[in-house]
C-alpha cells in the first residue's frame, strides 16, 4: 500500500474596500477601467425586477459605454426568491449567453441580491470574482461585510451557502431614498441590532438620531453606515468562518429567521428580526442579563424605529416554536440563543461560545408570553 501526500499550503489575501458615498456608479466604472478586477471585459449584473429600472439598467448602460460587455440577469424580488431554483435560472441564463470563466458578476440590489448573487460568483466556474452595490440599509448593515452567501429552502434559512468575499463593496447611501419606509425600517433593526451587541455609544446615538436617519440626514447616514461596518468587520476578521465569536451577529434571529419563514415572508428580515430582539431582550431580561430598564429601552427604540415589537396574530406560535429548529446554532438537537448582557455586550456562555442552551419550555413561555 502506498500513500501519496498532497500539500496544500494557502495563504490568501482576501481584503477589500466599502467605499461609502452617494451615486457612486461613475466611481465603479471608474474602478474598472483602473483594473479593479484586471482585464475583465465581461459583466454578468444580477439585480431584481424592483431594481432593474432604479439603478441596474443605468450601470449597464454606463459599463457597456465604457466599452464592456455586459447583460442583466433579473429574479423577482423577494426573499422567497432566494433559492437554488432562482440560483439554477441565473447560471444556465449565464451560460446560454457565453459566460464563461472570463467574467465579474456584478451584484446590484439589497441582501437578496448580494446574497445570490454572491453564491453564483463561488460556484460559477468554481468562482469568479464579484462586486457588490448595495442600494438598500440593510445591505449596507449586514451584507456588505463578512462574505457569507446562501439561498434559502423550505426547511431552513442560509444553510446553503459559502464564504465568499468580494473584490469590493459601493454603499450608495443616496438609493436610501428610493427606498420604502418599511425597507428603511428592516435595514435599522440590523442597525439596532448591532448597537445592542458591540457598542452602548451608538445605542445611544440611535436613541436619539432615528428621526434624522429617516429625514436622510447626510451625518446621520453616513455615520450608520460607517458603525455598521465598523463593528460588522470587528467581528467578522476574528472569526471569518463562523466557528465561534461570528455567533454573536446572529442576536435576534433565532426566533427573527423562525418567523421570518412562518410568516411565508409577509415580513421583511429586518420586521421579523426586531420580533427576534424582542424576544431575546424577553428572554436575556429572565435569566439575568438584562434589567428590566434595559430590556424597555430596547423595545422602545425597536418602537420609535416603527418596527413590530409583536408577534402578528397570524402567526401560528407552535409552528414558530417547532420552527426554531431549523436554526443553524441547533447543536444535537438543543436550541441555541445568543443573549444581550446589557446594552454593547453579548454573554459568552464557555470560552469562545456565545450561544447558550435554552430549553424547549422557556422558549415556548417567552414566545406563548408575547403581545
Amino acid at each position: 500500500m502506498n500513500t501519496f501526500h498532497v500539500t496544500l499550503k494557502k495563504t490568501i489575501d482576501d481584503s477589500y474596500d466599502i467605499e461609502t458615498g452617494y451615486h457612486l456608479e461613475e466611481k465603479l466604472v471608474q474602478d474598472l477601467q483602473n483594473g479593479l478586477v484586471g482585464t475583465i471585459q465581461k459583466f454578468a449584473i444580477i439585480t431584481d425586477h424592483i431594481v432593474k429600472d432604479l439603478y441596474a439598467e443605468k450601470l449597464l448602460g454606463m459599463i457597456k459605454q465604457a466599452g464592456y460587455q455586459a447583460d442583466l440577469f433579473v429574479f423577482e424580488a423577494g426573499e422567497k426568491n432566494k433559492t437554488r431554483k432562482t440560483k439554477e435560472e441565473i447560471e444556465d441564463a449565464m451560460l446560454a449567453k457565453g459566460y464563461r470563466r472570463d467574467c465579474c458578476i456584478l451584484a446590484v440590489g439589497g441582501g437578496v441580491v448580494t446574497d445570490l448573487a454572491g453564491f453564483v460568483a463561488g460556484t460559477y466556474g468554481r468562482g469568479v470574482p464579484f462586486i457588490n452595490y448595495a442600494t438598500t440599509l440593510l445591505a449596507a448593515a449586514d451584507a456588505s461585510v463578512g462574505g457569507k452567501t446562501a439561498v434559502d429552502t423550505p426547511l431552513a434559512t442560509n444553510l446553503i451557502g459559502l464564504f465568499n468575499q468580494p473584490k469590493k463593496v459601493y454603499l450608495d447611501i443616496a438609493a436610501w431614498q428610493t427606498l420604502p419606509k418599511r425597507q428603511v425600517a428592516s435595514g435599522i433593526a440590523e442597525t439596532i441590532k448591532h448597537a445592542c451587541l458591540a457598542s452602548p455609544s451608538f445605542f445611544d446615538y440611535l436613541e436619539q438620531h432615528i428621526g434624522d436617519i429617516y429625514a436622510f440626514d447626510h451625518a446621520a447616514c453616513e455615520h450608520i453606515a460607517q458603525e455598521n461596518c465598523r463593528i460588522k468587520y470587528t467581528v467578522v476578521m476574528k472569526d471569518e468562518r463562523e466557528s465561534g465569536l461570528r455567533e454573536v451577529l446572529n442576536l435576534g434571529h433565532t426566533v427573527g429567521r423562525a418567523i421570518e419563514t412562518v410568516s411565508n415572508y409577509q415580513l421583511l428580515h429586518g420586521e421579523a428580526l426586531s420580533i427576534g430582539m424582542s424576544a431575546q431582550a424577553r428572554l436575556a431580561c429572565e435569566l439575568g442579563y438584562l434589567q428590566a430598564a434595559e430590556k424597555d429601552r430596547v423595545l422602545h427604540l425597536l418602537e420609535k424605529a416603527g418596527l413590530p415589537v409583536a408577534i402578528p396574530a397570524y402567526i401560528d406560535r407552535e409552528q414558530l416554536v417547532q420552527k426554531l429548529y431549523t436554526d443553524k446554532k441547533v447543536r444535537n438537537g438543543s436550541l441555541r440563543f445568543v443573549i444581550q448582557q446589557g446594552i454593547g455586550s453579548i454573554v459568552e456562555y464557555a470560552d469562545g461560545v456565545f450561544a447558550i442552551p435554552i430549553e424547549e419550555a422557556v422558549a415556548r413561555r417567552i414566545i406563548l408570553d408575547m403581545p
